[in-house]
């Protein structure tokens, strides 16, 4: 899959660093995704008109982002920086050798993500122009799941409160697996948004391709026309001209016959012009019923993608239903928690107080 990409994109830029994600469980750790330093480059995909930051480990992609102009790349230090990828959904980190290498990445980004935002606008205003009536935008998704909360550590108590500790463990399994579903819906739309993305990119490109061949096809048509017409009127004019010295000549000497046979000759040349002028004008217009029949087409990739939004729409809103429910959860779990401490506080009193009757106790035996 990423040789096929690597063939048609041009590398920009290329530096050298060490590679990290971040934490998907705590979102704060990072864990290395590569060894040792590897080679980090910017990509320019003419076909589609963005840019990529790609970097292979061996035969396995551990960097493949598409910058957007709303990306940003930050130096949290001397020598790392790094920035968030939405369609990936993780952060990307990479460590440098020197500040100045870290310094041209930084500038690099920069520069790319100034040019990814002038594409866009340049390819949309294109399109626009191209074809106003079409107008769709991959949506955007860009959500995070809250950071896990860590809860203190119980004291262990013998009793009836150990179903609490089991309600909670209970609690805890269905939080996580809570979180995991959450998770893999929205995984689910950013596969969308890629798939929506790519098949977007793919009809513009058709879009604009079919709306050239049809305004080529509609210019050849009005010229060979034009010619036609003209190819007429000098048939009907020799014609004419014929018909002319014939009535002129009665019967025709040697002379009239050569301008007969000459006269003759060009009229069948003309025909036979005109013949194949008629021929190419019928492939124009079988190739121009083509071009209808990929419009059509077209039509019905579009109305895909908006079915395609549709569904995206409806997982966005699963998705907030299971956020809600998450923090009525974790709001219950709270409660439940502070429950826990309470009856472990009221414990704690007892079990001092039981100490000092067993001392009390203990002197008066002595006694």
């Amino acid at each position: 899959m990423y040789p096929s990409h690597r063939e048609r994109e041009q590398p920009i830029f290329s530096a050298r660093a060490h590679v990290f994600q971040i934490d998907p469980a705590t979102k704060r750790n990072w864990l290395p995704a590569s060894k040792h330093a590897v080679t980090v480059s910017f990509f320019y995909d003419a076909n589609r008109t963005v840019y990529r930051i790609i970097s292979v480990g061996g035969t396995k992609a551990i960097i493949n982002s598409t910058i957007t102009p709303n990306m940003t790349f930050t130096k949290t230090s001397q020598k790392f920086g790094q920035w968030a990828d939405s369609r990936a959904n993780t952060v990307y980190g990479l460590g440098f050798a020197t500040e100045q290498q870290l310094q041209q990445f930084s500038d690099q980004f920069k520069e790319v993500k100034e040019a990814a935002r002038l594409a866009r606008e340049k390819f949309q205003e294109k399109f626009e122009l191209i074809n106003p009536t079409l107008n769709i935008a991959a949506p955007q998704i860009s959500q995070e799941l809250s950071e896990d909360r860590h809860s203190p550590p119980l004291l262990t108590v013998n009793g009836p409160e150990d179903k609490l500790f089991r309600s909670k463990s209970t609690d805890m399994e269905q939080l996580t697996s809570e979180k995991e579903r959450i998770k893999k819906m929205l995984s689910e739309g950013s596969i969308c948004e890629i798939n929506l993305e790519a098949e977007l990119f793919t009809l513009q490109d058709s879009n604009a391709k079919l709306v050239a061949a049809l305004h080529e096809a509609n210019t050849g048509v009005v010229e060979w026309k034009k010619q036609l017409a003209e190819y007429q009127e000098e048939t009907e004019r020799l014609r004419d001209q014929v018909a002319e010295l014939e009535a002129q000549s009665g019967l025709p000497g040697p002379s009239g016959s050569e301008t007969r046979d000459e006269l003759t000759q060009s009229l069948e040349e003309l025909e036979a012009l005109l013949k194949a002028k008629d021929e190419i004008i019928h492939n124009l217009h079988s190739r121009k019923s083509d071009i209808h029949e990929l419009e059509k087409e077209r039509e019905e990739a579009v109305q895909r993608l908006q079915d395609l939004e549709t569904r995206n729409a409806e997982l966005e809103q699963q998705v907030e239903s299971a956020e809600q429910t998450l923090a009525s959860t974790l709001e219950e779990r709270e409660r439940a928690e502070s429950e826990v401490q309470r009856v472990v506080d009221v414990l704690e009193v007892k079990i001092y107080d039981l100490n000092d009757l067993r001392q009390s106790l203990a002197k008066l035996i002595s006694k």
